[in-house]
């Protein structure tokens, strides 16, 4: 009997692009991005949301492929998107049997032009027909495109859990187009920003500095400022995944997803009425407040956190915290094992030592963490400044 061990390695090139108005006459960037041999077949996803605020968009796209030789546009397939997506089955499906049906090969190209959700459903689609076909994000909200948007992952909901069902796979191209941004509505593009918030607290603490100089232009939703924040945000994330290490979370450990084991929870709890990015702002208070607690995180850096949140008019507490088991303990804690199911090994969780540095931890205190959503709450309710602050003495 004898035993052969063999290394394979890949390489994966992950491209990101900032442009505006990706599909105008003018704007020749996807053509230089786009290899296709003398020929390639395009499939391309709309969500119905961006189709309905961009009429005009289906016809710019064949007018677009239509002058761009080489690139045959086969349809637009217009499908829901949001977070109802990823729970029911059938925007999968019809995905699926799109690809079938216009003969889409692992030669051909599959845009997903959409949300956050409608990108990990597209995406998994993607990636399990033909066992992968390139894909072309173009994430068209604040939260997708500074974050999600950029990833490597995809996936829907099932039994109950959050992207139970998904793949790793690293899109063949991503299009933050600037375009798409400045049409969603005031409070889906203001929540978007607290994944920017998230990765300068674990990655760079001068960004951080930064969104707190311009945390008003940003309230406001000042479109240079806007931008700027999604830009850097996005070539950080993008960044960790290509130069972190594990890019397709083998490890326990997930430096990005500060904040998310309540999160997750949160939005589970409320049947997904609460919104990804809402759900981020409450974890990511928590666990500030946590960090701070356990003597990690300076107090000035707590209180730094929770004004840039409440600054950008994001919550820090919300109702879901008080739901209780029979026995009393709260259902929010059923999320640290879920979160570590969805890696396996221990439980890891990534809590902040200053801003800009984090630190694992494999242990959450559940009466420390009791104490924490209580001052959340306090904190939310208080109507001003000063009330804030005697909170933390």
């Amino acid at each position: 009997m004898t035993e052969h061990d063999y290394t394979i390695s890949l390489n994966y090139q992950h491209r990101i692009r900032f442009t505006r108005d990706a599909f105008s006459e003018g704007n020749r960037m996807l053509a230089r991005l786009l290899q296709t041999n003398g020929h390639a077949k395009v499939l391309i996803f709309l969500e119905d949301s961006v189709a309905e605020a961009f009429p005009k968009l289906e016809q710019q796209i064949a007018d677009y492929f239509a002058s761009t030789p080489g690139l045959e546009l086969k349809r637009v397939v217009i499908a829901p998107g949001a977070e109802i997506c990823k729970r029911d089955e059938k925007v999968l499906h019809s995905a699926w049997d799109a690809v079938n049906e216009e003969k889409i090969d692992r030669h051909s190209y599959i845009f997903a032009i959409g949300g956050g959700a409608f990108l990990d459903v597209i995406g998994f689609a993607a990636s399990t027909s033909h066992r992968g076909v390139r894909l072309v994000r173009f994430p068209t909200t604040t939260l997708s495109q500074d974050d999600s948007g950029v990833g490597v992952k995809n996936g829907i909901n099932a039994f109950g859990k959050k992207n139970w069902l998904g793949s790793f796979a690293v899109p063949y191209a991503v299009v933050n187009d600037f375009a798409f941004l400045h049409t969603q509505p005031e409070d889906v593009r203001r929540d978007g920003l607290v994944e920017a918030v998230k990765v300068a607290l674990v990655r760079d603490g001068a960004f951080f500095d930064w969104l707190e100089d311009n945390v008003q232009l940003l309230a406001k939703l000042r479109p240079h400022a806007l931008e700027e924040a999604v830009e850097r945000s996005a070539i950080l994330h993008a960044e960790h995944i290509a130069q972190g290490g594990d890019p397709f979370e083998l490890g326990s450990s997930r430096p990005l997803d500060y904040g998310h084991w309540a999160a997750h929870k949160l939005e589970q709890l409320t049947d997904f009425g609460m919104t990804h990015a809402q759900a981020v702002s409450v974890g990511l208070a928590l666990d500030t407040l946590y960090s701070w607690r356990t003597g990690r995180l300076e107090e000035k850096d707590a209180k730094r956190v929770l004004a840039i949140l409440h600054g950008l008019k994001l919550p820090l507490y919300h109702e879901g915290f008080e739901l209780r088991h029979d026995n009393g303990r709260r259902k929010i804690f059923d999320g640290l094992e879920e979160f570590r199911e969805h890696l396996g090994g221990e439980l890891t969780v990534l809590l902040l030592r200053g801003v800009g540095t984090g630190e694992d931890v494999h242990f959450m205190d559940e009466a420390l963490v009791e104490y924490c959503m209580q001052m959340l709450k306090s904190y939310a309710a208080a109507s001003t400044s000063e009330e804030r602050e005697k909170l933390f003495h």
